[in-house]
């Protein structure tokens, strides 16, 4: 990769190897000259752990049920994700 100067970006391995900036002209000037390493990225994705998670056993009517599917289906979605995001937008409203 390079800069709009031509000169080839360094590219970082470690977060060590990001400085601490006094003002952001000195970070921007510092980020022109270096890209970070795509899997120093992809690690530092917080990625959900299943022992967060607790199970809960909820009943529906059929009919429901089978329209929650449908529009999931359209939705390109697995229906228990779908549901658990309207649950998640839901609780965002009442904030």
């Amino acid at each position: 990769m390079t800069n709009s100067g031509g000169d080839d970006l360094r590219t970082l391995r470690a977060w060590s190897e990001v400085p601490d900036f006094d003002a952001e002209t000195g970070e921007s000037a510092f980020w022109l000259q270096h890209s970070l390493d795509p899997k120093l990225m992809n690690a530092s994705i917080l990625k959900g752990d299943a022992r967060e998670s607790a199970t809960v056993t909820l009943r529906f009517d059929p009919r429901m049920l089978a329209r929650i599917k449908r529009v999931a289906r359209s939705r390109y979605l697995n229906y228990q994700s779908m549901i658990k995001q309207w649950l998640a937008e839901r609780l965002e409203e009442e904030n």
